[in-house]
């Protein structure tokens, strides 16, 4: 590994990148040996993707191929498999088919997807699903990441230099490492309501501040915007109550309770017969209840039609 000193130059004097990782060939495997042990990845994919993987699958097997991966389209299970044989050499291949096939499942088309097995590439499925729960609000705040005719989506892949697709409950991102944490950061943000014009100002700003070499030492925090939380005031709905039609004269006065009973006679009775009244009144409520739970009983004696 180069010394630190020479990192603002990593080109030597031949002009060769030090930074550069090459590809792993299989003359870099010393031993030659098979693995000792199988690994394998199984991933599943919705019904509607079955006929474009049918489509594909012989380039997927034809560029996993190279790198001694086997890969298996299971249309009964509805799932993808991929595993190491006795010719694979890069113990790192099997993740990337793992990606691969993640990506297949995901809705990414295979040109896209298959630059997942260069090593410089990486990939990441962000689950968005469970952030927000309200249905109306989870689409709205997931149209955001698109933006009107997906132009938000499209600053958001120049400045993170990533490939971006949202799908479903997920958003798939394709790219180098410093920009899946870029796109990773935009997109949670987003769904916890902080809109991502925030973050593509940031981000622009950092772009510029990156071509001036002066500044390549120095904290660009004086340069970068600090936006606040505000909490706007809402306005409340009027609810609109039923108007009334006015009248100029008062309600009509309702009667006493001690009108309603001189009206009823109930007044003028002696207390001994308001009591022989009310037992009256038991009794007859007793009898009734009495029938009726007579009549109930009976109902279980009554025989069936034949």
């Amino acid at each position: 590994m180069p010394s630190t000193h020479n990192r603002d130059k990593p080109w030597d004097v031949e002009g060769i990148d030090k930074w550069k990782e090459d590809e792993f060939k299989p003359e870099d495997n010393a031993s030659q040996l098979p693995f000792t042990e199988e690994s394998s990845f199984a991933t599943l994919f919705p019904k509607y993707r079955e006929s474009y993987l049918r489509q594909i699958w012989g380039d997927v097997t034809r560029a996993l191929e190279p790198k001694g991966i086997a890969c298996v389209l299971d249309l009964v299970e509805g799932q993808m498999s991929v595993k190491t044989t006795r010719k694979t050499y890069d113990p790192a291949a099997i993740l990337k088919s793992r990606d691969l096939i993640k990506l297949l499942a995901r809705s990414v088309p295979f040109p896209q997807a298959v630059k997942i097995l260069d090593d410089t590439m990486a990939c990441d499925i962000i689950k968005i699903g469970g952030i927000v729960r309200n249905k109306e609000r989870f689409v709205k705040r997931r149209q955001r990441i698109i933006g009107p005719n997906g132009n938000t989506l499209k600053v958001l892949e120049l400045l993170t230099q990533c490939y971006v697709l949202v799908q479903g409950t997920t958003v798939a991102v394709m790219g180098g490492y410093k920009g899946l944490k870029e796109a990773r950061r935009i997109i949670i943000d987003c769904m916890h309501n902080i809109h991502p014009i925030y973050h593509i100002k940031e981000l622009m700003i950092k772009v510029e501040l990156a071509k001036n070499p002066e500044l390549a030492n120095e904290s660009w925090d004086r340069f970068l915007p600090h936006f606040k939380k505000r909490n706007v005031a809402r306005k409340k709905p009027k609810v609109v109550k039923d108007k009334k039609t006015y009248t100029p004269f008062p309600p009509a006065q309702q009667p006493r309770k001690v009108d309603l009973q001189m009206e009823s006679g109930e007044y003028f009775l002696s207390k001994a017969e308001k009591a022989q009244r009310d037992n009256a009144q038991k009794h007859e409520s007793r009898e009734r209840a009495k029938a009726a739970k007579q009549q109930e009983r009976e109902k279980a004696f009554v025989p069936p039609k034949e």
